[in-house]
């Protein structure tokens, strides 16, 4: 017996003002800031997207992305909320990387076990989405955090998070992975939502 190929589209949520000032979010419940609210208000899912289950985080800003483009409220998973960055969630990155006392290192230095002070790896964030991959049974949107693309797409790729990334999560597009007998694929490129008619 064939086991069916689920698609599972991933989309990172719009800017907060913590994004813009560097700042890390991890499970802070940090909201879209309005310049986001218009921005996203001119996107929507492009087909066959639009019409798939569509999924988000449990934090505002996932859940408000994905209302917005989805054009319905999302159901919520909390295993798609964001990496627990522990002691330095609210400080800038920039910042920490400054302070050689800290720990704190690139991405591309992480390795799978890496984690802030009481936060949370790479692995362990790997290992709460695995449960929740294993009971999808059709294709679907995740509107998330980069944290949990960067697990899901380092699965897809085969990266250990030691060199630089194969891939680059931009907003407003859609990475798409095959999903099949508890394997992921990535799509080769990912798909841009499509603009809202009528919107620049």
């Amino acid at each position: 017996m064939n086991c069916p190929v689920i698609r599972l589209a991933l989309l990172r949520h719009g800017h907060t003002p913590w994004n813009r000032a560097g700042r890390i979010q991890g499970r802070s419940d940090i909201a879209l800031d309005d310049d986001a609210r218009v921005g996203l208000a001119g996107f929507a899912l492009p087909a066959p997207w639009n019409t798939a289950q569509l999924w988000s985080s449990p934090l505002s800003r996932a859940f408000e992305t994905a209302q917005i483009v989805g054009g319905c409220a999302p159901q919520t998973a909390p295993e798609l909320t964001e990496m627990n960055w522990g002691d330095w969630e609210g400080l800038r990155g920039l910042d920490l990387i400054e302070d050689p006392t800290v720990g704190f290192r690139h991405i591309e230095e992480w390795g799978w076990d890496y984690r802030a002070p009481n936060g949370e790896s790479p692995r362990e964030v790997w290992g709460r989405l695995q449960p929740w991959l294993d009971q999808l049974d059709t294709d679907c949107v995740a509107v998330c955090h980069i944290g949990v693309m960067r697990a899901l797409l380092a699965c897809a790729h085969g990266w250990d998070f030691n060199g630089p990334a194969p891939f680059d999560i931009k907003r407003n597009r859609l990475y798409i992975l095959r999903l099949q007998q508890g394997n992921l694929c990535p799509e080769p490129e990912p798909l841009r939502l499509t603009r809202r008619e009528g919107t620049a």
